[in-house]
């Protein structure tokens, strides 16, 4: 088992080593190959994500990253790393689950995955502009080949982590060719899955749902910048962005990526919050390594370490602990599990 360690910008170099610490002591034998990429690293080298670290996520076929600064506006030569090396590694899939934490901000009753298309819609990068820099143009990008291979992932997700309901979510009705196309050939690949219940919502319906009453979804497909916003939207339920993992899949190769971003802000103070880097490794070790039981041990100290209180500063000021002091709380949780 090899994997390739990005730690990026900001938090990432505190909680993607919080992250390999544990799954280190979860598992023996991992190797971990660090590796650049990031704004800093685009700052000190002109370069976001450099050959070297492409071929060492190559090799590997396991990735850990942790957050790329994105600037507001554009600059030249820059792009999120992040996203290009899904693009490269052809990560077709995206998974972003949100269940119930033992946290103050969390809702009981919440347990869901939003499945994500990881490579076309509006990500493609292929922006413009005219008129002198007076109109900005972006193309969204939706092909039948990537939504089925998506829809084909979503039904065989839930068939084998028994999810009994998938909602496709779209806006159809205002974009009829791609949204359109989307819906079609997602609605087309559910019917060879009639063990599945399938329905559908306009995004913003879902939206709408999401802050209402969350409970209502068990698994979500969906496009790449819809099912960008709503799991994050579902994270607040989770226990907040500080808490959500993710994983992106594609025939071999995985990414594990908290949701968060650099977070400049508590950025080198100690007190960031580990547990979506922690979640996002046992992400791949279920899906990536098939090696559930680990994965759930890992999930199952994180869970304790919460439930005794223990937390860092953004779950709850009150008492909070640093990120090393949160991550040897999980080690020896998992190391007590073993003797």
């Amino acid at each position: 088992m090899e994997m390739c360690v990005i730690p990026g910008d900001g938090v990432g170099v505190e909680v993607i080593p919080a992250a390999v610490r544990v799954l280190q002591e979860a598992v023996s034998g991992v190797q971990v190959h660090y590796a650049d990429a990031g704004w800093d690293y685009f700052q000190k080298t002109g370069n976001p994500l450099p050959d070297e670290t492409v071929a060492l996520a190559q090799q590997c076929k396991a990735v850990l990253y942790g957050a790329a600064a994105s600037p507001s506006y554009p600059v030249d030569h820059y792009y999120i790393p992040g996203v290009r090396l899904r693009r490269v590694l052809k990560t077709y899939a995206n998974l972003r689950p949100t269940r119930y934490m033992p946290v103050p901000t969390s809702r009981p009753g919440v347990d869901l995955i939003v499945v994500r298309e990881n490579t076309e819609d509006v990500y493609v990068g292929q922006e413009y502009t005219q008129d002198s820099g007076r109109v900005g143009i972006s193309e969204k990008v939706v092909t039948r080949e990537a939504t089925e291979r998506i829809a084909h992932k979503a039904f065989q997700l839930a068939r084998r982590t028994n999810r009994q309901k998938i909602t496709i979510v779209h806006k159809a009705s205002v974009m009829t060719q791609t949204d359109g196309l989307f819906r079609k050939v997602a609605l087309e690949v559910a019917q060879e899955y009639s063990d599945i219940v399938t329905d559908e919502l306009l995004v913003d319906t879902a939206a709408y749902w999401m802050v209402k009453n969350p409970a209502r979804f068990d698994m979500i497909l969906t496009s790449n910048l819809y099912g960008d916003i709503l799991s994050d939207m579902a994270a607040a339920w989770g226990g907040g962005l500080g808490m959500a993992p993710s994983l992106s899949i594609g025939d071999g190769v995985a990414i594990a990526e908290p949701v968060h971003g650099c977070a400049p802000d508590i950025a080198g103070q100690g007190i960031a919050n580990p547990t979506a880097s922690i979640l996002s490794v046992a992400m791949l070790l279920r899906h990536h390594w098939d090696r559930e039981q680990e994965a759930r041990q890992i999930e199952e100290a994180v869970h304790a370490v919460l439930s005794e209180g223990d937390h860092t500063t953004d779950i709850y000021s009150e008492g909070a602990i640093s990120t090393v002091d949160f991550t040897d709380k999980i080690c020896a949780h998992l190391s007590a599990t073993r003797t």
